[in-house]
């Protein structure tokens, strides 16, 4: 059985370090993290989506997100421009693609203005669960889902991540 090779390389960032992952034509996943401290969460997380994954160091392979990323850190990008997919079940990539969609730079929803964007007004722990699984970190905007009170409640990244990055746009 041939296998699916997955390219990755990681970056610092203020929130630091970041890991990116692309199938070669697309950008698969974000993460907080290296690959030394995620490795047994990306192969469970690859076992289920493709078939025989390997993941191979390649920076080329992820460089336009890097220097997005970067200049998002330095307040010159709002929004991403390459190209993602999201691997997930059909619920969490409803409540994803809303996420990109519908939450503009420097602004918040909360848990039940997605689970309303989706449609489906009483999905709201549903929609806290699709969020916490959220493979694209900073760019498919979790940070700027707040508690229907405007509290901050959790992020996969830890709640400090989460309050920097809302500052971070509101300057």
């Amino acid at each position: 059985m041939k296998n699916t090779m997955l390219y990755y390389d990681e970056m610092n960032s203020p929130v630091g370090p970041l890991m990116i992952i692309s199938n070669g034509e697309k950008i698969v996943r974000i993460d907080y993290g290296s690959i030394d401290n995620l490795k047994s969460q990306l192969d469970n997380w690859s076992e289920r989506h493709f078939a025989n994954p390997v993941f191979k160091h390649m920076p080329e392979k992820v460089e336009l997100v890097k220097m997005e990323l970067q200049s998002y850190f330095k307040n010159d990008c709002r929004e991403f421009s390459f190209e993602f997919t999201f691997y997930g079940t059909p619920f969490q990539k409803k409540v994803w693609q809303a996420l990109y969609d519908t939450i503009p730079y420097g602004e918040t929803k909360s848990y039940k203005d997605i689970a309303v964007t989706i449609g489906n007004p009483k999905a709201i722990r549903a929609v806290g669960g699709a969020v916490n699984k959220n493979p694209f970190s900073i760019v498919v905007p979790c940070h700027r889902v707040i508690g229907t009170n405007g509290k901050m409640v959790g992020y996969n990244g830890g709640l400090d991540k989460k309050e920097y990055l809302l500052r971070h746009e509101q300057r």
